[in-house]
């Protein structure tokens, strides 16, 4: 199944011949397994995407903090709930966005996830080399624009944002990139349009609409890293607010609602519950035709490991028939099937 990181609890030695070789004589071995006895995978959840993946509490420094939330917290619930597939998961919240999905690559992580788009992209890492992969998707987004209930009709759709319109974004985020693409401020590659000014760390920066400037949602030039604000060309265009360095989108939707900014460009499923939970102060609009969807990330040499763990999880889905709407009806919905799971004919 790939070489293993994880910390593995191995039985005693003194259990005897019999029960060693229940664990591992030929034909013994469980076929719905997807990890050793004992083994425990090592799960990094992004912390602030509620209610896809997040903390209980927001405080890094609390206890809570390490309490992960939200539908896929359900989902690794009912893994763990599916006899004979031996998923346990050790789960380690994680408070950076860049780059996260890369993190199985490296020796603290097994597995991640936090509401990732898929992205073929986003399994290369630096030097372009395949460094991770993707389970076949659990969820689907679609991306759109948060709003305050006033302003509705005026933002309804990626055409009404002009020159004096404010759009705050997560940066690396397939939200930021969609908004860059939809309103024409980089092309096909990302290339920001010539002209779009960037204020970074460094001082602000004039695109030329070479590879020097470039924005997707798996990578960024070097020279734009750290970006707090974009001003676009001309008028036709929306000004791109960063923020959520610290404290994810919760900063964004402060910023919406003081007025800072006159929309958020993010995935349908936040904007829909953070409407909800404001009581309509704040309205979705400009709907994405674009269907994307959302997995788990691991190491590419865990191949084996990631197909056992997408069977379970099209299992807990139905094949993508279950999904948010039906989780957000009945929080429960995973834990069912996972039941469905232990009661079938063996």
């Amino acid at each position: 199944m790939g070489k293993r990181r994880a910390t593995v609890m191995r039985m005693p030695i003194l259990l005897g011949a019999a029960l060693l070789c229940l664990a591992g004589c030929a034909g013994q071995a469980n076929p719905d397994a997807c990890v050793k006895d004992g083994e425990m995978l090592r799960y990094g959840f992004y912390a602030f995407f509620a209610p896809m993946s997040f903390s209980a509490d927001e405080d890094p420094a609390s206890v809570g903090f390490n309490t992960h939330m939200g539908y896929e917290a359900d989902i690794l619930t009912a893994l763990e709930a599916m006899d004979g597939a031996g998923l346990a998961f050790e789960r380690k919240p994680i408070a950076e966005w860049d780059d996260i999905w890369l993190k199985p690559a490296g020796a603290d992580y097994d597995i991640v996830g936090g509401g990732i788009t898929i992205l073929e992209s986003r399994t290369l890492d630096a030097a372009g080399e395949t460094a991770v992969i993707f389970t076949s998707g659990h969820v689907s987004f679609r991306q759109s624009l948060l709003a305050r209930a006033a302003d509705a009709g005026r933002l309804a759709t990626h055409d009404d944002l002009s020159g004096d319109v404010r759009v705050g974004a997560l940066a690396g985020t397939t939200g930021e990139a969609r908004l860059l693409e939809l309103t024409g401020l980089v092309n096909d590659d990302g290339v920001l349009l010539v002209g779009v000014r960037i204020e970074t760390p460094s001082g602000i920066l004039t695109a030329d609409g070479s590879a020097d400037y470039v924005i997707t949602s798996s990578q960024e030039t070097p020279n734009l890293q750290g970006r707090t604000l974009l001003h676009p060309p001309d008028d036709t265009k929306p000004q791109v607010v960063y923020l959520g360095d610290e404290l994810g989108e919760s900063e964004l939707l402060e910023a919406l609602a003081d007025g800072s900014i006159d929309a958020i460009a993010r995935g349908e499923i936040g904007n829909q519950d953070a409407s909800a939970a404001n009581g309509g102060t704040f309205v979705v609009t400009a709907l994405d035709p674009q269907v994307e969807y959302g997995g788990f990330a691991l190491a590419a040499e865990d191949a084996e490991l990631t197909a056992c763990i997408d069977d379970k999880v099209n299992w807990l889905t139905d094949n993508r028939q279950i999904g948010y709407g039906e989780w957000l009806a009945d929080a429960s919905v995973f834990m069912r099937r996972a039941q469905l799971w232990n009661e079938r004919e063996r």
